[in-house]
């Protein structure tokens, strides 16, 4: 089992940094990506290190995908790079898990049609173009894919996870 957290700058915190240590908790070794390797920021000044860029990525090496929200989304979505990955993800049928704004990447590209989500309330409507069925529940569980609207739903959000590492 190996996952992968992709994010940027300006990430929710809580929704990256509960998501790693539970992970690394379960000793499941875990790569941290972003648009470029380097140190990324999140909302609240917490500082980690991703070391790898998006062009390092090989979809074919992880069984889990999580995009925490915050701000960082909105960067994400632009890169064509990590809309080519996701679509790779969901064909290969790699887990995709999602929090708050993070399912914003997946309307980007193109992966909700048909598909059960959740989301921060303000993207609900995004999802919905996207031809999503929306659902405010803490955590909505589609297959592969897994997502969740808040850092409170994280337990939620986290049981789920893990599950999904146990098959």
């Amino acid at each position: 089992m190996k996952a992968l957290i992709v994010s940027a700058n300006m990430f929710e915190d809580s929704e990256f940094l509960i998501p790693y240590y539970r992970l690394l908790e379960e000793k499941i070794e875990t790569d941290i990506a972003s648009i470029k390797a380097g140190t990324i920021t999140g909302k609240h000044g917490y500082k980690v290190v991703a070391a790898l860029s998006l062009n390092q990525i090989d979809p074919s090496s992880y069984d889990l995908v999580i995009l925490p929200g915050g701000k960082a989304p909105s960067a994400l979505r632009k890169n064509e790079k990590m809309l080519t990955l996701i679509r790779q993800f969901f064909e290969k049928g790699i887990a995709v898990a999602a929090i708050c704004h993070g399912p914003q990447i997946l309307v980007s590209a193109g992966v909700l049609s048909g598909r059960k989500a959740t989301c921060y309330k303000s993207v609900a409507e995004e999802l919905k173009d996207a031809g999503c069925h929306y659902s405010d529940q803490k955590v909505v569980v589609d297959g592969n894919l897994i997502t969740s609207r808040i850092p409170a739903d994280l337990p939620e959000f986290m049981r789920e996870i893990i599950k999904k590492t146990k098959i």
